[in-house]
C-alpha cells in the first residue's frame, strides 16, 4: 500500500493538526441490524482518516486481528493469548462452552427455588454481572439479585446482613481468587456459605479448593480471559439464570465476523470502527482532548459508562511505547446516565475551558420518546460549529467531536454487538499505540502497595 516511512506519514499529520479548514469532510455513516452510527467528528476529515488508514498498513494493525483472533500471544507481558472471543464462536471449545459450564449450576438454583442471588466481585467481576441484570430487567422476576463490590463493611452490612437466614444464593467471582476485597466478604460470611448455596467462579480452582469450595461448587474458566474481557463468560452466570444468554454470545460473534469479513458491509464496519479509534488517537494526541465523555440516554444502560470506564481505561492507561510515533495513550472516560448528566456536569461540557471528545449512546426503543430527543440534541448541540443560542447567556461552545450510536432495540444481541465493537475500538488503538491492552500492572502496584499499609 505504501513505502513511506512512519516518520513521513507522522508529518503529514503534524501539518494537518496545524490547519484550521479541510477540504473533504467526512462523510460516513453505518448501519447494521443492531447499530446505527454516525460521527460528527469536526476537526477530523477524510484526509486524517487516509492518513491514518497508511499509517495502520505501515503498523500491521490486520496481522494484529488476524492474531488476536487466531489465538496467537497478543499479551506479550503474561506470555499467553486473549481468548475472551472464543465464548463468542458457536460452536465452540469445551473451555469455552457458556451454556455448558453453567447449565448444571443455572439448573440447580432454579430448582432450589433461591429468592436472592448475591454476587461478590470486584472491577470485570462486578461491573459486567451488574450491567447486564440491569439491561435485561424483568419486573415479573421472582429473583432478586445484588452486587457487592467489597472493601467497606458498611456496604456488606446494609445489603447482605439483613438477608442473612433469607432463601440466598451466593456467587464468589474472581479469576486470581487473590482479590481482597472479595475474600473479606467470603471472611464475613462465614457459616452462612455452605456446599448448598454458593459457587465460586475462578481460573485458580486449586485455590477455591483451600477456601473449602468442593469441585462441585467451582466454575472455571481460563487463564487466558482478562478480568475486564470477562463479560462473555461463566462469570456472567447470573444473566444466564432468566435469559438466552446464547444471544448475548452471538451479537459480539456477529461483530468478530464483521472485524474480519471481506464483504462490502464487513468493509463499512471495520472503517467505522477504524474512524473511531483513528479520531480518538488524533484527537488526544494532537488536539489535547485527553478526556472523552460516555453518555448512555437509557435508564437500562445507566452502568454502561462504568463498563467501559475500565475496559478502555485499564487496556489503553499504559506507558507510551518508546518506539511509537505516539505519546499520548488512553484517553480519561467519564459520564452516566445521559439525563441525569444534563443536570450535573453539562455546564462545563457546554461553555467551560475543558478540552473533550463525547461519546452518545442511546436507542428510541423506549417508552419515551424524551431520552432519544436529548441525545440527539446534544449530539448536535456540542458539535455545532457555531456558538448559537438565542440568548447571549445560553452560548455554547460548541465544535466538540461527537460520536453517536444509535441502538436499534435494547437486545441483548444489541449489547452483546455494542461490547464487542468497543473492544475491536480499543484492541485497534492498542495496535496503533503498540501498548498491550491485555495486562494491568498499574492495578496490581496499588494492591501491593495497600498490602505494606494493611502491616
Amino acid at each position: 500500500m505504501t513505502k513511506r516511512p512512519i516518520k513521513s506519514i507522522f508529518s503529514d499529520l503534524k501539518r494537518l493538526s496545524k490547519q484550521k479548514t479541510f477540504k473533504r469532510k467526512l462523510s460516513f455513516k453505518f448501519e447494521s441490524e443492531f447499530l446505527n452510527y454516525q460521527p460528527y467528528l469536526r476537526g477530523f476529515s477524510s484526509q486524517h482518516y487516509e492518513i491514518f488508514e497508511e499509517l495502520a498498513y505501515k503498523l500491521g494493525l490486520q496481522h494484529s486481528l488476524d492474531g488476536l483472533f487466531s489465538g496467537q500471544v497478543v499479551n506479550k507481558t503474561e506470555n499467553r493469548p486473549a481468548l475472551h472471543h472464543q465464548y463468542r464462536i458457536d460452536p465452540t471449545s469445551n473451555d469455552f462452552n457458556f451454556k455448558k459450564i453453567t447449565e448444571p449450576f443455572i439448573k440447580k438454583i432454579l430448582k432450589e427455588g433461591f429468592t436472592n442471588i448475591i454476587t461478590f466481585g470486584i472491577g470485570g467481576s462486578y461491573e459486567g454481572p451488574k450491567l447486564l441484570q440491569e439491561y435485561t430487567f424483568k419486573k415479573s422476576s421472582e429473583l432478586n439479585y445484588y452486587f457487592i463490590s467489597g472493601p467497606d463493611k458498611d456496604e456488606f452490612n446494609s445489603i447482605v446482613k439483613p438477608l442473612m437466614g433469607q432463601k440466598n444464593f451466593y456467587i464468589f467471582s474472581s479469576k486470581s481468587l487473590s482479590t481482597d476485597e472479595t475474600l473479606l466478604c467470603l471472611k464475613w460470611l462465614g457459616k452462612e456459605r455452605n456446599e448448598s448455596n454458593s459457587i465460586v467462579i475462578t481460573a485458580n480452582s486449586e485455590k477455591a479448593k483451600t477456601l473449602s469450595f468442593p469441585e462441585n461448587c467451582i466454575v472455571p474458566f481460563p487463564e487466558t480471559v482478562g478480568g475486564r474481557y470477562s463479560i462473555w463468560s461463566p462469570i456472567s452466570l447470573s444473566a444466564g439464570l432468566e435469559n438466552n444468554f446464547s444471544t448475548f454470545l452471538k451479537g459480539g460473534f456477529a461483530a468478530d465476523k464483521m472485524i474480519l469479513g471481506t464483504t462490502k458491509k464487513d468493509q463499512q464496519y471495520q472503517k467505522f470502527i477504524k474512524i473511531l479509534a483513528f479520531s480518538d488517537l488524533w484527537f488526544s494526541n494532537f488536539k489535547n482532548k485527553k478526556n472523552r465523555v460516555v453518555l448512555s440516554y437509557n435508564w437500562k444502560l445507566r452502568s454502561l459508562t462504568n463498563y467501559l470506564q475500565q475496559l478502555e481505561m485499564e487496556s489503553l492507561g499504559k506507558e507510551a511505547n518508546p518506539k511509537s510515533i505516539f505519546k499520548e495513550t488512553g484517553q480519561s472516560i467519564f459520564g452516566g446516565f445521559g439525563s441525569t448528566a444534563q443536570h450535573s456536569y453539562f455546564q462545563l461540557l457546554h461553555q467551560g475551558t475543558a478540552e473533550f471528545c463525547t461519546d452518545i449512546i442511546y436507542s428510541t426503543s423506549t417508552v419515551s420518546p424524551l431520552s432519544s430527543a436529548q441525545a440527539r440534541g446534544q449530539a448536535s448541540l456540542l458539535s455545532s460549529d457555531l456558538k448559537t443560542s438565542n440568548n447571549i447567556l445560553e452560548k455554547t461552545n460548541g465544535n466538540s467531536p461527537v460520536n453517536l450510536f444509535h441502538m436499534n432495540k435494547l437486545s441483548l444481541g444489541g449489547l452483546g454487538f455494542l461490547l464487542a465493537t468497543w473492544e475491536h475500538r480499543v484492541f485497534i488503538t492498542a495496535s496503533m499505540l503498540q501498548i498491550n491492552p491485555f495486562d494491568q500492572y498499574g492495578v496490581a502496584a496499588g494492591k501491593v502497595v495497600a498490602k505494606k499499609f494493611l502491616s
